[in-house]
């Protein structure tokens, strides 16, 4: 056979894509491998204490127990998994790591109290935290919410980042996952505003370059919908130069900037889902995270009331992940039983299929099922999630595979090479 496009020709072709090529690497460079936490506790910056989360893991416990145990609310939302092995995964979970990202929060859930109180209370809290970071007992993800960029609180919300952040600098330096929350974000300048802020602190604190990163909260509909029609928050990851770590949704602000009745505001509203199916979109390709809100139906009460609020949030957790988003709010300790249970059950549940599925394409197995790479790597990246978060075990996921983890994880993030067996 004859070729007609000739190496010149390729050549050209490539000269012609160059600039393209380097613009997909650094706007859309991927995974990169970070721990997403499955879900955030936000609690206000006065309530937060050091043993703060050891105690909302044995609350969370004694309200399992109260209902007869983490295998009977297992049960009760319908879990297709073993109730006991569920039981005993999230027992173990709550005991050793009851809340994997904290938020103090001083923001909507601390409130305007004036700057004397405020200061007195970031300072607290900072010093609280220092306490948990020595004694190696804080969450592996924490950081604060401070109020938003518009003109009435821009400034209270800067001076609280500032104290924080240099009270930690000042007590022992940075905790590795700390994680810190712009809220109620409405333009794309911003996001390049709170980049400048970042820079400007590591330049002060001796920091190296973009080890301040930040979520983007989003919140209002300006930053799904511009008012040139374009959707800015895709812009504002690019915008944040790198630093942007995730985008959250804001269910309750984004609903009643909508104008929608309190009693319909929810994580399942179809306005809720658009915002979110344009955020999954924004962050789609670029390493970025993305979580859903929280539902404000608390389980507390009598038992059919408590009953009622654990299988709504087991079911807004279960929709969620189904969808892709793998990480959610919660806001009281009792709503960490559900939030493990139903994410345990998940990836549980969808794990003997994904697993032999992965064994099959990585081993060249035959297969009633033909997967391509792009499938390879979501049945690893499913696998991954569950081992991280304690819902499947390392011997679990290397024995159904018979790969070891590490080539699960590379397979996830596409850097596998080459296929070893589990022993190999």
């Amino acid at each position: 056979m004859t070729r007609h496009l000739d190496d010149a020709l390729l050549d050209d072709v490539d000269r012609r894509l160059t600039s393209a090529d380097a613009a997909l690497k650094a706007q859309y460079p991927g995974d990169d491998g970070r721990r997403q936490p499955i879900h955030t506790v936000y609690l206000p910056g006065d309530r937060y204490t050091a043993t703060m989360p050891q105690e909302w893991g044995a609350a969370t416990l004694d309200a399992a127990q109260n209902a007869g145990g983490l295998d009977a609310v297992a049960a009760m939302i319908g879990s297709t998994d073993t109730a006991d092995t569920l039981a005993e995964l999230v027992a173990r979970k709550l005991t050793t790591e009851p809340i994997e990202d904290l938020r103090i929060d001083f923001e909507d859930g601390y409130g305007n109290r004036g700057d004397t109180t405020e200061d007195a209370d970031v300072a607290e809290a900072v010093s609280r935290l220092r306490t948990a970071l020595d004694a190696g007992t804080s969450t592996p993800f924490v950081g604060t919410r401070f109020k938003c960029f518009e003109a009435p609180t821009r400034r209270r919300g800067l001076r609280t980042l500032d104290l924080f952040i240099g009270g930690l600098m000042e007590t022992g330096g940075l905790p590795d996952g700390l994680t810190l929350t712009l809220p109620k974000v409405t333009s794309v300048d911003q996001v390049e505003a709170m980049v400048f802020v970042a820079e400007t602190l590591e330049s002060e604190h001796n920091l190296p370059d973009h080890r301040i990163r930040f979520e983007v909260q989003v919140e209002t509909p300006q930053a799904i919908l511009g008012a040139d029609g374009s959707a800015p928050v895709a812009r504002m990851i690019h915008a944040g130069d790198g630093r942007v770590s995730s985008l959250h949704y804001g269910t309750y602000d984004y609903s009643a900037s909508l104008g929608i009745a309190a009693a319909y505001q929810s994580m399942e509203h179809p306005a809720a889902d658009h915002a979110k199916n344009v955020m999954q979109l924004a962050v789609a390709g670029t390493g970025v995270h993305l979580s859903d809100g929280s539902t404000n139906i608390l389980p507390i009460g009598d038992a059919d009331t408590v009953a009622h609020a654990w299988k709504l949030h087991a079911r807004l957790v279960r929709r969620h992940l189904e969808r892709g988003i793998y990480q959610g709010w919660d806001l009281h300790p009792a709503q960490l039983v559900t939030r493990f249970l139903a994410t345990y059950a998940f990836y549980r549940d969808g794990f003997g299929p994904a697993a032999t599925r992965l064994r099959n394409y990585m081993h060249k197995l035959d297969s009633t099922i033909l997967d391509e790479p792009a499938t390879a790597r979501a049945l690893a990246a499913v696998i991954d999630r569950g081992v991280t978060c304690g819902a499947v075990t390392v011997d679990e996921a290397e024995s159904a595979t018979d790969l070891p983890m590490s080539t699960v994880r590379d397979t996830a993030l596409g850097r596998a090479t080459t296929t070893t067996r589990r022993d190999q």
